[in-house]
């Protein structure tokens, strides 16, 4: 059966340690401890039995947008493969917080109630070897049904759950939890998707935005000649000005004002003139902003490839349409105020709008801390109406000083 493995990044940096395995083969062990790590929720089942019971109801969109939009559904087997792993990311934090070995799990698929406890440890090493040892024939044609029936497992986890019959019964839940991964397995096959593939793009994505260390990588233009590389240590003062009842904000950078006067461009004002501070919080935490590239004139000239794919006006483009998305975000989340982290969706959506270009290497962490640094200068920016920010591409730090007390 041919299987559909994960689209490997070249230019993305941020790879998982080898003892997880690879696309190729993941151990359910490594895949196991390596969930628990990325766990951030609150404690108990509840949260995980409805998150399990969301990305279930998230393949059968996938699967409802398939049966719609037919051959336009271009990106059918890729969701299908990211929505699996989270329906296992999901299974595994349940399983793991009831001290339950997904190896257990996987060899009671195969068996009887009377055999049910003669089981070893590490019989199934990795997520392919319950595919290879299924002898329940499966085809293509046969994905609704399967889906379906997964659904179906889940959902008589969640109504159990809900009546209480799981309490201090980890027997019940575990019959629960075979049926489901019996449920699950059959499902990759009908789609004709290695688990393993799955498993692993899943650890790809969570350790991009739960990483165990929160280590940068080198910046974008460290090989690139020393003046066309974007300045490692930048002062900005942005200042909002009036002028003929018109207000609207300028910046300087040693004392020369830099790009264009700006206003809001909406009827209803929502202070988006101060926008530019998330470019500067791109080039802190990403090592990115071809809108300030083109600003301070450092297109990388030498390299014509990069010079037109990297630093164009396609790709200037690209930066402020993620600012303002990321702008209309935070105006429905209060600017970030009081909030540590970012919703995953919103982090998708702007990997999916830069994809094929170099930034596309950044994890999700890195996008997560411009963000919230951006909205934090933005906040500030908001109350002030003028001041210095300050931005380290080396240390990977912004931050806002007021003029009274800038000392630059």
């Amino acid at each position: 059966m041919s299987k559909v493995t994960p689209k490997m990044y070249e230019k993305q940096v941020f790879l998982l340690p080898e003892e997880f395995g690879s696309e190729n083969g993941v151990y359910l062990k490594e895949y196991q401890r390596a969930s628990q790590g990325t766990d951030k929720m609150p404690e108990g089942l509840e949260m995980p039995i409805l998150g399990l019971f969301g990305e279930v109801g998230s393949l059968l969109s996938a699967l409802k947008k398939k049966l719609r939009d037919m051959a336009a559904f271009t990106k059918y087997d890729q969701i299908i493969l990211e929505e699996l792993g989270d329906v296992l990311w999901y299974f595994t934090i349940i399983a793991t917080r009831e001290n339950i070995d997904l190896s257990i799990l996987a060899q009671r698929m195969f068996r009887d109630i009377s055999d049910w406890d003669e089981v070893e440890s590490h019989e199934f090493g990795q997520f392919g070897d319950m595919q290879d040892k299924n002898e329940i024939k499966v085809a293509k044609s046969e994905f609704s049904q399967r889906i379906v029936e997964l659904a179906s497992k889940v959902g008589d986890l969640i109504n159990e759950y809900g009546e209480h019959k799981l309490e201090d019964n980890r027997d019940k839940l575990s019959a629960h939890l075979v049926e489901i991964f019996r449920a699950l397995v059959l499902s990759a096959e009908a789609a004709e998707i290695s688990l393993d593939a799955a498993a692993y793009e899943n650890l790809r994505k969570t350790y991009s935005r739960w990483p165990v260390e929160t280590k940068y990588p080198s910046l974008l233009d460290y090989e690139m000649p020393v003046d066309e590389r974007l300045p490692r240590k930048l002062v900005i003062f942005i200042e909002e000005q009036k002028v003929n009842n018109r207000t609207f904000v300028i910046q300087k950078c040693k004392g020369i004002i830099i790009g264009d006067r700006l206003t809001d461009n909406k009827l209803e004002k929502d202070d988006y003139r101060f926008h530019d501070v998330f470019h500067l919080a791109f080039i802190a935490h990403l090592g990115w902003s071809p809108v300030l590239r083109g600003l301070f004139k450092l297109k990388r000239k030498s390299n014509p490839e990069i010079d037109e794919n990297e630093d164009g006006a396609r790709a200037s483009l690209i930066e402020e349409g993620v600012s303002t998305f990321i702008f209309s975000h935070g105006l429905e989340r209060e600017l970030f105020n009081g909030i540590e982290h970012v919703d995953y969706d919103l982090l998708k959506s702007i990997q999916d709008l830069v994809k094929g270009y170099e930034v596309e290497r950044c994890a999700l962490w890195q996008w997560e801390k411009a963000i919230l640094d951006g909205f934090k200068i933005f906040r500030a920016l908001k109350k002030y109406r003028k001041g210095f920010i300050v931005t380290d591409m080396e240390e990977h730090t912004i931050e806002f000083v007021s003029e009274e007390s800038y000392e630059g």
